[in-house]
């Protein structure tokens, strides 16, 4: 087998020791590390078609993997006007009022990334803004990607004007005591009322805005990610991609099981485990037990401050446990979307029922995202070897030291000093894995690595930190993206680390993220980004 890259000047980095490899170079063919040694016994392995960079002293740690992330829906979400910078509602309203001067006639304005703090404890709603919306039809999607807001004339236009059931629990068209919408929409069977009446992107314009933050991503660093969604044309556009060799991450991608899902439904699922192709395969299961907090829609040993979050995503919980139990008999991992206490405390009841009653050995099913947990749920994570998938920057970004933010003010001091505890986590001896959430938060890898380390404010890194004693240190930041990452797709004797016989999905730094600052860490510049053998991103420099 010809050896198609060679690496040379390089120092790599071992994720588990933090340590430095005594090798300078290495070789790869066929998408796996081929060879580890010294510049003049590597460089020789090389003939003329082979790709030899000289990385000029440059750091190589195992590609960078991202723990949970939508590139699908994140490329359709970010689709408009970015409105997370906005800090009030002021900056929200000129932003809007500028958006609006650019729109043709009729056309819908469609915005992202709205952070429910701008409203400073007020409600939530589309009245501060049904002036320089008046007459235009305007979605403003929420941060959390589980609540939008919809101006008058959108909701006009959807014939949506009082108050809906829904078989999702937590869906919601909320209305004021008149039964009149208030604009706010919660969860994916209330948005989608409204999201169905604009116009839809055509699908080569969704391809392309696929594969153009495909690309982004890698630029920064990132080699894979696990996507958690298979909605759509998802999977379609991932193997054309990946067939036209435009696919430049491996992703791991789990689909949804949603409530009301029956027997033939999940036994799709179990039959669909596996479909892929040469960067990407279905692996796993994608479930909701609660919404978020900052919606009122988690779920919640004891009601939030608004007497809200009280109930699961699904009507019946119950049958969330059989499902589980049905897929970890499949041998199918589950990876459960819990923000809340009680939602986690039930995901982690359902899988050890489920391991409990039988069933293939060494299933890694996980919980993402953890967002408040009390003491007495850290230690069986371990004991049922359940990952925790966290995404630190959602800490970072959208609460606040001093609990005055909107996620902290629901919960109250108690639970809002709960905060993430990735920390807590780690030494229980969980599997700790990082990711972002895209388009919850941004994708650059070592933004969130960086999260993970400082808590503070990304925008004001000069901010106190939320619940500083939950930090991790650098080289337990980077585990979570590269080792860890293996071992919660079971892949660790495949991937996460630099070997002979490993993955060749590496990436490059221009100095050491470990030892790197945390607060300077989002601006070490990325070199190199291979994947599979291939450089996907290159720097001028090299």
């Amino acid at each position: 087998m010809r050896t198609s890259l060679v690496l040379l000047s390089a120092r790599l980095l071992d994720p588990v020791t933090g340590q430095y490899l005594p090798q300078t170079a290495l070789a790869a063919a066929g998408g796996r590390i081929t060879a580890l040694g010294a510049a003049t016994e590597i460089r020789a392995l090389a003939d003329a078609s082979t790709t030899v960079i000289d990385l000029k002293g440059a750091v190589v740690t195992p590609g960078l993997v991202d723990g949970h992330i939508h590139p699908v829906s994140g490329a359709e979400l970010t689709h408009g006007l970015d409105l997370s910078g906005c800090v009030d509602v002021p900056q929200v309203r000129e932003a809007l009022a500028g958006a609006v001067l650019d729109l043709d006639p009729g056309a819908w304005l469609h915005a992202w990334g709205l952070d429910p703090n701008v409203f400073a404890g007020r409600p939530v709603e589309t009245a501060p803004f049904d002036a320089v919306l008046d007459g235009v039809p305007a979605l403003l999607l929420l941060f959390d990607a589980h609540s939008l807001l919809a101006s008058r004339r959108a909701l006009e236009l959807a014939g949506v004007d009082g108050p809906r059931a829904f078989e999702q629990a937590t869906a919601e068209v909320v209305c004021d005591a008149d039964g009149r919408p208030t604009g706010l929409l919660l969860e994916d069977a209330a948005c989608e009322l409204v999201e169905r009446a604009a116009p839809q992107p055509t699908r080569q314009e969704r391809r392309d805005r696929l594969a153009a933050a495909l690309r982004a991503m890698s630029a920064t660093g990132l080699t894979g990610g696990h996507a958690m969604d298979a909605n759509g044309d998802s999977l379609a556009f991932y193997g054309e991609l990946d067939a036209a060799g435009e696919l430049p991450l491996r992703l791991r991608v789990a689909p949804w099981c949603q409530p009301g899902t029956d027997a033939d439904g999940v036994r799709a699922l179990v039959d669909g485990q596996g479909a892929g192709g040469r960067l990407w395969r279905t692996a796993g299961v994608k479930i909701f037990m609660d919404g978020t907090i900052d919606n009122g829609t988690a779920w919640l040993e004891q009601p939030d401050c608004h007497g809200e979050s009280r109930h699961a995503f699904w009507p019946d919980p119950e049958e969330y446990t059989r499902v589980v139990a049905a897929l970890h008999w499949a041998g199918v991992p589950v990876a459960t979307h819990a923000i809340g206490d009680a939602a986690v405390r039930h995901v982690l009841d359902a899988v050890e029922k489920a391991r409990a009653e039988g069933g293939p050995a060494g299933v890694r099913h996980r919980v993402e995202h953890i967002e408040t947990v009390p003491d007495d749920t850290l230690r069986r994570f371990a004991e049922l070897g359940v990952v925790a998938s966290m995404q630190p920057t959602h800490c970072c970004d959208f609460t606040r030291a001093d609990h005055t933010d909107n996620w902290s003010l629901r919960l109250g001091e108690e639970r809002a000093s709960r905060a993430w505890r990735c920390r807590d986590l780690y030494d229980s001896g969980a599997v700790v894995v990082l990711g972002s959430d895209w388009p919850i938060a941004p994708y650059p890898p070592l933004g969130v690595m960086a999260g993970a380390r400082h808590r503070r404010p990304s925008r004001d890194l000069t901010g106190a930190p939320h619940g500083p004693e939950q930090a991790l240190s650098g080289l337990e930041a980077l585990q979570g993206m590269t080792v860890n990452a293996a071992w919660a797709a079971g892949e660790e004797h495949e991937a996460g680390r630099i070997r002979v016989g490993y993955r060749a999905d590496l990436t490059a730094f221009a100095g050491d993220p470990i030892a790197y600052a945390a607060v300077d860490l989002p601006e070490l510049p990325v070199l190199l980004t291979v994947v599979d053998g291939r450089p996907t991103y290159r720097d001028a420099s090299l």
